[in-house]
């Protein structure tokens, strides 16, 4: 899908993070600048330790740039809202002690988004889309790594957020379960059309679900370079001309990054 005549949401504009450790200043993004529209999987692509993740928990409102801006419909990010769900790596990002549908619901009860019949409603709805309404009554220590991932992306649709951010949420998975989710999420988004952010260090995985790919430099991050997606061809994920062109954009004495 090109993003072209999309409605533009969020807006990354000339974005400098930085950080004190001890006794210095770090520099984790530079000067960093792109859009995502309306409908789009925009997918941050770099190096470990470029700042993609830092930049995510930005735009999550979670960290204040130290120059440049962040807007969500014209609007100044400067503190984490409901407009804005994160799925992490972690696969342990549920309550235990809650069972998978009140898990899902909570985000919505916590912010009293609906109350909690209407809620528990929700969280039915998002559990069906994602295939596990049969482990709505299910605890978190039941349930594979892949599925609890799911159940993570149901909470997040379930809030309806205006975009899902998601830090390398397959990272964790088995090479198998990790291509099953990637595939997933591709139904998931071609069923529902959420805007999404996507993190990763796999060229193979941000060429596979990326509308848009923005390749980021080694430490501190900068763009490198804006993959349009009229560049990637999502159904030939590895094609090796396009993968030797990022590669080349990456490899910069970057320490690592995986294909």
């Amino acid at each position: 899908m090109s993003a072209a005549g999309e409605k533009t949401l969020l807006m990354v504009n000339n974005v400098t993070l930085r950080y004190q450790v001890r006794q210095r200043t770090v520099t984790a993004t530079e000067g960093v600048s792109f859009r995502v529209g309306q409908g789009e999987r925009v997918v941050l692509l770099g190096p470990s330790g470029c700042g993609k993740s830092t930049l995510l928990k930005a735009v999550g409102g979670y960290l204040k740039p130290s120059e440049g801006s962040i807007t969500l419909s014209g609007r100044l990010i400067d503190r984490p809202g409901p407009d804005r769900v994160m799925v992490f790596q972690e696969f342990d990002q549920l309550l235990p002690w809650k069972n998978v549908r009140d898990n899902v619901a909570f985000g919505l009860i916590a912010s009293r988004t609906l109350p909690n019949r209407e809620a528990l409603a929700r969280a039915d709805e998002a559990l069906r889309t994602v295939h596990l309404e049969k482990c709505a009554e299910s605890y978190p220590h039941t349930l594979s790594g892949g599925m609890k991932q799911r159940v993570a992306i149901a909470r997040c649709l379930a809030m309806k957020p205006d975009i899902i951010l998601m830090d390398e949420p397959f990272a964790a998975l088995d090479a198998l379960s990790r291509r099953r989710m990637q595939d997933e999420l591709l139904e998931l988004w071609d069923s529902s059309r959420f805007t999404m952010l996507f993190v990763t260090h796999s060229i193979e995985e941000a060429l596979l679900l990326g509308d848009r790919i923005v390749v980021m430099s080694p430490h501190p991050g900068r763009v490198e370079e804006i993959l349009e997606s009229d560049h990637i061809n999502s159904a030939t994920a590895a094609n090796p001309e396009l993968v030797e062109r990022i590669q080349r954009i990456l490899f910069r004495g970057a320490p690592e990054y995986t294909i």
